[in-house]
């Protein structure tokens, strides 16, 4: 055998062999890749993405080791309370994003930031989210899910659906556990006709207002009980003055006037 011959079956089989290791690196993330517990697969219509199941873990806050290429989360039917800001920003990639039958009570800000261009749904449905930031949702272009939520109508909530303008479906499901209006409480929020954001701006003027009164007040009673308590101390001075034995009269004064006459 050449040596060209002993190098060529040596060779060959370790470019196979390095070649089989790329294609399951590509069809097949690592264990190390995937988040404790969750399910992680290819996505079938694509060799660069990722769907990422993490359903019925208990878990109790956002994974924080998610695959950067994820395109599909699944997060549903957990514990998780609070979505903190940027908890999804390396995930370019992530097209639907499944939150639904968790215990969130608190969005942040900047919850959803870095998810703008690639998002197309957002499931937030069945969770305990009474209010939002008014920015929560802005430049979100996705579908977003957010019903069967005890859901405080207030202005954050007006301005936050009212930024989703292409987002029609995500106002008609929402319905007021509580509102600042107490006649649209247990009515669906579209059914909401007043400017919630002028209330709440008339109800601080009427606060200032009887904040300003009560100070007024105040003051008045200080300067009137000021007022008569000098009089009242005038009064006995002028008393103590009186109580005062007169000054006897010299021999060699002059008699008065009036005594003459």
């Amino acid at each position: 055998m050449t040596p060209l011959d002993l190098w060529l079956s040596r060779s060959i089989p370790m470019c196979l062999l390095l070649h089989s290791l790329v294609l399951m690196a590509i069809c097949f993330p690592s264990a190390s890749m995937c988040p404790k517990g969750c399910a992680c697969q290819r996505a079938d219509h694509s060799l660069h993405g990722l769907n990422v199941t993490c359903s019925l873990l208990r878990l109790r806050e956002i994974p924080p080791d998610l695959p950067p290429d994820t395109v599909l989360l699944q997060l549903d039917r957990n514990h998780i309370q609070a979505v903190p800001d940027r908890a999804f920003q390396g995930l370019r990639m992530l097209r639907r994003l499944n939150l639904s039958h968790n215990a969130v009570e608190t969005l942040g800000e900047g919850a959803f930031l870095g998810l703008e261009a690639s998002l197309e749904e957002l499931d937030l449905s069945h969770n305990r989210i009474v209010s939002v930031h008014k920015d929560a949702f802005a430049r979100l272009k996705a579908r977003v899910l957010v019903d069967d939520n005890p859901w405080h109508c207030d202005c954050a909530l007006q301005q936050a659906l009212g930024g989703m303008a292409h987002n029609h479906e995500a106002a008609t499901r929402v319905h007021c556990r509580s509102s600042e209006l107490r006649d649209q409480e247990g009515r669906p929020f579209l059914a909401v006709d007043a400017d919630l954001c002028n209330l709440a701006r008339r109800t601080t003027d009427y606060a200032m207002l009887v904040t300003m009164f009560g100070w007024f007040a105040m003051v008045i009673s200080y300067v009137v009980y000021y007022v008569r308590q000098n009089q009242e101390d005038a009064r006995r001075h002028l008393e103590y003055l009186k109580s005062l034995p007169s000054k006897p009269k010299k021999p060699d004064e002059p008699e008065d006037i009036s005594t003459v006459v």
